[in-house]
């Protein structure tokens, strides 16, 4: 038998043909998970089980249906999910741009797919918290740049920058607010961080916690600075409810980021899976 090696003059598939590893930093759906009560909870329910329709040759289909807010579980804001004073980023006003029921521009289906730099800043692993931040901590721009300096991982234009602060580390227990954050508050950058990623001209941020941003106790989402430096000023992207821990374990902080959102149109977000993904080599 011949075996026939197959050559490639192209260098991203000729990296995964050597073999890559993929670190998946969505959360699983499932019914009860942690969100914020600002949107609809996600269900889950089989219309029709296997055995309810048998075909005449025995086989049998099941199906299901689905219903949620596009802000649950591991998602991604679109720049029409946030206005300041009637207005969204570019200066475009916000009650126009609902006419019709969806927001055609700045709509979620106007994020195009992304396959970029990724940069995950591991806050605690500088700050030497084995057990993450505590609750309502705010992350300073002095600790994103002494993470910056400790990893060797500067952040540059175009790039997607996860912030871990710890936090995911709530995000299955039992009580659903604890992840919430409502009473405790949560970490996060506020509006310092925010500019700080700003000016560094990032195309999108993520976080392992519900607003990315950091919480107060008490305050809930009171107010949220850093959504709108980042959405409304800046047109940046925000991604939250990300699994980071296990790409933080690896000790993975630079990687090729591939997340492509649903093409909802006029949506102001959409669940997403996205993934790390280092080489072997």
């Amino acid at each position: 038998m011949t075996t026939t090696t197959r050559t490639t003059t192209d260098p991203l598939l000729a990296a995964v043909q050597q073999g890559v590893e993929v670190h998946d930093l969505g959360r699983p759906l499932s019914i009860g998970m942690p969100q914020s009560p600002n949107h609809p909870a996600y269900w889950h329910s089989l219309p029709r089980r296997h055995g309810d329709m048998v075909r005449g040759d025995g086989g049998s289909a099941a199906n299901d249906f689905i219903s949620m807010g596009t802000h649950v579980g591991t998602h991604i804001d679109a720049l029409a999910h946030v206005s300041q004073d009637g207005l969204l980023h570019g200066g475009v006003d916000a009650a126009q741009a609902g006419v019709g029921g969806r927001y055609l521009e700045h709509g979620v289906h106007t994020i195009a797919p992304m396959v970029r730099r990724g940069v995950l800043l591991d806050v605690p692993a500088t700050l030497d918290l084995a057990d993450g931040c505590e609750a309502g901590y705010e992350i300073t721009v002095a600790d994103l740049e002494a993470t910056v300096e400790r990893q060797g991982t500067d952040v540059g234009a175009g790039d997607v920058v996860l912030i871990r602060s710890g936090w995911g580390r709530h995000f299955h227990d039992p009580d659903p607010s604890v992840y919430r954050g409502a009473a405790s508050g949560v970490p996060g950058v506020s509006e310092a961080g925010a500019a700080w990623l700003a000016a560094r001209d990032v195309h999108a941020v993520g976080a392992d916690t519900i607003a990315f941003e950091r919480l107060a106790p008490g305050a809930g989402h009171a107010s949220l600075p850093a959504h709108r430096v980042l959405l409304v000023e800046s047109g940046i992207y925000i991604v939250e409810a990300l699994d980071l821990d296990g790409v933080a374990q690896a000790a993975v902080h630079e990687f090729t980021f591939v997340l492509s959102p649903l093409p909802l149109v006029g949506a102001t977000g959409s669940p997403v899976r996205p993934l790390a993904v280092v080489s072997r080599g």
